[in-house]
């Protein structure tokens, strides 16, 4: 009987393709060919084996979706900040930066002095928002190094900027403040608390004429109300102890009574010296006359001042004004000390105009930070893409599935003798090698080994499998 020559002659202690072999390469198209309907066709065969894989990624990525914290991100808009405040502001920053040596605020005023045409910007509001001062303050605020278990500083900044998103639309220079949070409410409160310190520093920082020329006239009028004060009392105490109310109108009107009362004692003695050339002196009308004389000659002693040089005069005393002799010496102080007192006055008054009119120049000069859109509480989580993330991980998942089925079949096609493959059956033979030696310390490792024979054939089940 003769045989087919076509059919294998297995040649004793040879090496040959088992049985189940020749159907496995009969039955399989080889893959090396690179022909599409042969890879479909590898993909069909395990089809089972990738359902049920891309099933358990499935699960296993929205098990994963749904573990990870959820984040609220809320977000505030800043229109940009006028045209003529912009200057003030800068030149604050570069004074910073030069009298303290340089700081978290100072190192921006470079950049932003160097702008072409001095246009307005919204970058001097980003690097305030950016800046040490501004993060330092929300930190603190919202005990932040508790919330992200931070023991330094440094380390609770870094997770506020990884939190925080600030940028600008070049267009229109709106900034717009992203803040994300595990809570929406807090994540709303952070970004409030952003336009508030941002609002704050711009107040403090700006450094423009009218704001030096309001702050030199607050300290100005400090000193001068104290020495109007001064004067003022200095002024009553004299006026009240001499009863100088006004020297010149009571010169004035001193004088005008003494020549009164000198114009009625002249009539009263001409009478006398009638009355006389007719009367006695006892006469009635003599003594009448003679007693209206003597008064009139004490009231003008009173007012001229008569005996205030040596001070034995009681009727001086009586008086409750100064006499004619004393207005003289009260004037030049009198006239000193109401001189200093409306001097004063006249200087408050001005200094008072000059810093009103520096408030309301400064409130036009200072850039306010003017809020477009307030922080709002989000409703929706931001992150994690739960979809993304599931989609991704069971594609991910079939597709290492079908690059396996791949490469194994490509493994089990591969002849025993290719160099290629003895080579890696020789590593992967010094790899279980390593791992079993350790696997003595422990049960553990065995696992490990356990794997690699159930995925990778080595020399010796292939060895078996020709015997």
């Amino acid at each position: 009987m003769s045989y087919p020559s076509a059919a294998p002659v297995r040649q004793p202690g040879g090496r040959g393709l088992p049985d189940t072999d020749i159907r496995r390469t009969a039955a399989q198209p080889q893959i090396s060919e690179g022909r599409p309907l042969a890879s479909l066709w590898l993909i069909w065969a395990h089809r089972q084996f990738l359902f049920r894989l891309a099933l358990y990624a499935l699960v296993a990525s929205t098990v994963v979706a749904f573990l990870i914290p959820v984040r609220y991100e809320s977000t505030a808009r800043l229109m940009p900040p006028d045209n003529q405040s912009t200057s003030g502001l800068a030149t604050a920053l570069a004074a910073m930066s030069g009298g303290s040596g340089g700081g978290a605020l100072g190192g921006i005023a470079g950049d932003f002095l160097g702008l072409t045409g001095g246009k307005n910007t919204s970058e001097i509001f980003v690097g305030i928002l950016g800046s040490r001062t501004v993060q330092d303050k929300l930190i603190q605020q919202f005990e932040l190094q508790k919330l992200y278990h931070d023991r330094r500083m440094a380390d609770a900044r870094k997770d506020l900027g990884d939190h925080t998103s600030i940028s600008i639309d070049r267009k229109s220079q709106i900034i717009t403040i992203g803040v994300t949070d595990h809570d929406p409410k807090r994540a709303a409160a952070m970004g409030q608390a952003y336009v508030e310190q941002l609002n704050r520093l711009v107040a403090e920082l700006s450094t423009s004429s009218a704001r030096r020329e309001r702050m030199f006239l607050a300290e100005r009028l400090q000193g001068v109300n104290k020495d109007l004060e001064a004067a003022e009392k200095e002024f009553s105490q004299f006026s009240s102890k001499n009863t100088a109310i006004d020297i010149k109108e009571q010169g004035k009107a001193m004088v005008e009574a003494a020549a009164t009362l000198q114009g009625e004692l002249i009539a009263a003695q001409s009478e006398l010296q009638g009355l006389r050339q007719i009367y006695t002196n006892n006469n009635v009308r003599v003594r009448s006359v003679q007693a209206r004389i003597d008064e009139l000659k004490n009231q003008l002693e009173k007012i001229g001042g008569k005996g205030d040089e040596t001070g034995t005069s009681s009727q001086a005393s009586d008086s409750i004004y100064p006499s004619i002799r004393k207005l003289p010496l009260l004037a030049v102080p009198y006239a000193d000390l109401y001189r200093r007192t409306k001097v004063q006055e006249a200087v408050f008054e001005t200094l008072t105009k000059e810093y009103e009119l520096a408030k309301v120049q400064e409130a036009k000069e200072i850039p306010t930070v003017k809020v477009l859109d307030l922080p709002n509480i989000p409703d929706k989580h931001s992150f994690p893409p739960r979809l993304l993330i599931i989609l991704l991980g069971s594609a991910l998942a079939l597709g290492m599935g079908t690059g396996w089925v791949f490469a194994k079949t490509t493994w089990d096609t591969t002849d025993c003798t290719d160099p290629r493959k003895i080579f890696a059956q020789e590593v992967l033979a010094t790899m279980r090698a390593n791992v079993r030696k350790l696997g003595k310390n422990g049960s553990g490792r065995l696992s490990f080994e356990d794997s690699v024979k159930r995925w990778v054939p080595s020399q010796r089940d292939d060895d078996a499998a020709l015997k």
